[in-house]
């Protein structure tokens, strides 16, 4: 009779690949940097990009680019690192004697404790949390696809891209005839109103008040993001069927492929958002009440560069796994040297990382704790994101550096695994 119960525990370092955790940890700075902009609280904020229309000239330059290379990337590309590590999961699971029901059940239950874990961040700290929107689409994609066929997964893709598509075509002859009506029209107020970026939770000095913005925030954006847009399932679907043919943990047998996805990828993720950009920037002229058009064309061309930058990092893993040859990998940071080393102890521990950030965050930035996001810059919290990511990285490489686990990955897994698993007791014959 199969064993109905987990005969596996966790995945020790010795067994990971260099790409998904060096994707994880850079990605990591790219969220922060994409994240930070909603504290500048107390401004005037460009309705189809979420930043502060006004500023210096740096501030411009620096909005530019995280609207052309980050906004609305990042969390795709980690939306395809979730699924695959999934996959890791069964996988690692089934191969050592746990039956694939109970391997599935470890999914879906590690899928429940990310969205609670993702109800409390939002009520704690940040309206913008994704792992509800994670958890809530494994749950679905889980049970709905997770034994499918190739063809199946790959066939869903193309149906729910096709969809956001028709979706993403819809809004952009919407947008067209919506821009015709004049700015003082009531119907082009209200529109632009309504599309008007909500940073009340971060503008509330009432930090009680803040938790209820932000889970109404929260409660919206999970069921949008996760399920809605339609971009994390169709991240999902694409690492089910990666994670079969471990593209991640070999990358050097699929180069062909990860080349022509970072390309075509990448291209079409930083030419989407340029419209965006350059209306923000004043060199086009959208009218705000027409600026919905931005988000649409975003999500669609984010789920590409998404998978643009996986396919990068895949790239990145192979020539790191190259230079590993005949070294000892028992320590990353001596055997990828001390940059690449760091990036992956912090991909190692990214739920611990990614709520970091809003520690180091919404207590110092928002209204209710010290204020600090009125008098920064688009150029100076960029400079924030980036020392708070390197924090991170500091408390990564101290933990990588004395054997330890990100205490958010401990907590994830003693949740989903409960009691350390014992080996079985062998008898000899005849004993």
């Amino acid at each position: 009779m199969p064993s109905t119960a987990l005969t596996r525990g966790p995945t020790q370092a010795s067994e990971r690949s260099p790409a998904p955790d060096l994707a994880r940890g850079f990605m990591l700075l790219l969220i922060a940097i994409a994240n930070t902009p909603y504290y500048l609280w107390g401004r005037e904020m460009s309705p189809g990009a979420s930043h502060p229309v006004d500023g210096s000239t740096v501030d411009q330059v620096v909005d530019f680019l995280i609207i052309t290379m980050v906004d609305l990337r990042t969390y795709p590309m980690f939306a395809f690192l979730f699924g695959y590590g999934m996959m890791q999961l069964y996988n690692r699971q089934v191969s050592s004697g746990t039956s694939e029901a109970a391997a599935r059940r470890l999914l879906q239950k590690r899928n429940a404790w990310l969205l609670v874990f993702g109800l409390v961040h939002a009520a704690l700290l940040w309206m913008g949390d994704v792992l509800g929107a994670y958890g809530v689409a494994g749950l679905l994609m889980v049970w709905l696809f997770f034994q499918a066929k190739d063809v199946t997964l790959i066939v869903w893709t193309w149906v729910f891209g096709g969809l956001l598509t028709i979706g993403t075509a819809f809004s952009v002859v919407g947008a067209w005839f919506t821009a015709q009506l004049p700015e003082d029209d009531p119907r082009a107020q209200s529109i632009a109103a309504s599309i008007a970026p909500d940073a009340e939770s971060m503008a509330q000095a009432s930090y009680l008040d803040s938790i209820v913005e932000r889970l109404g925030y929260w409660t919206l954006g999970t069921m949008l993001q996760g399920l809605l847009v339609m971009v994390v399932p169709m991240m999902l679907l694409l690492a089910f069927w990666a994670g079969r043919r471990r593209i991640l943990e070999n990358p050097g047998e699929h180069l062909p492929l990860l080349r022509w996805v970072a390309g075509v990828g990448i291209t079409l993720g930083w030419l989407g958002p340029l419209p965006s950009a350059l209306d923000h920037v004043g060199v086009l002229a959208v009218p705000d009440h027409a600026a919905f058009v931005f988000y649409p064309v975003q999500f669609l061309t984010g789920f590409f560069g998404g998978l643009g930058y996986v396919a990068l990092f895949g790239l990145l893993g192979h020539w790191l796994a190259q230079r590993r040859t005949g070294v000892p990998s028992n320590n990353l940071l001596l055997t990828d040297g001390p940059f690449a080393g760091a990036v992956q102890a912090v991909g190692k521990r990214s739920l611990t990382s990614y709520l970091m950030q809003s520690v180091l965050c919404a207590p110092i930035l928002a209204a209710w704790g010290l204020g600090l996001g009125q008098h920064l810059t688009s150029s100076t919290m960029l400079l924030y994101a980036v020392g708070v990511w390197a924090l991170t990285v500091a408390f990564s490489v101290w933990q990588e550096r004395t054997g330890r686990r990100g205490p958010a990955e401990v907590a994830l897994r003693r949740l989903a695994y409960g009691r350390p698993a014992q080996a079985p007791v062998r008898v000899q014959p005849g004993a």
